[in-house]
């Protein structure tokens, strides 16, 4: 039954913002890790965010100081707030998560969403 689903995802010029959701089902956040991944084309899967089961969270130094990852346990949705987007960011936008216990990140997610994309362009 768990499942994720990813929104928000849109184009959008640089400079702008987007607000990506994942909506997890199935689970209870305080015991789960989530991950935001995304893969441009070409290029390989990247990590992006993540956010451990006691709410640490973590950052990719490209997007350090610009994007926000949040955790709202009573909705079960992570999202990522993406400010002052650039070309780079364009990609497919992944959630992940797998059981989690600590304020590190695993390595390695078990369960993926289907992605939402987002694209950066004047």
């Amino acid at each position: 039954q768990l499942q994720l689903v990813e929104s928000g995802g849109g184009l959008v010029q640089p400079g702008g913002s987007l607000r990506l959701s994942c909506a997890v089902s199935g689970i209870t956040l305080d015991y789960y890790a989530i991950g935001w991944f995304r893969q441009a084309p070409g290029k390989e899967r990247e990590g992006v965010s993540c956010i451990s089961s006691d709410g640490t969270t973590y950052y990719a130094d490209s997007v350090k100081g610009r994007f926000t990852i949040s955790r709202d346990n009573a909705k079960n949705t992570v999202y990522l707030q993406m400010n002052s987007l650039k070309p780079e960011d364009t990609a497919v936008y992944y959630c992940a998560t797998r059981q989690w216990y600590g304020s590190s990140c695993p390595r390695g997610y078990r369960y993926w969403g289907q992605g939402t994309q987002v694209a950066v362009s004047s």
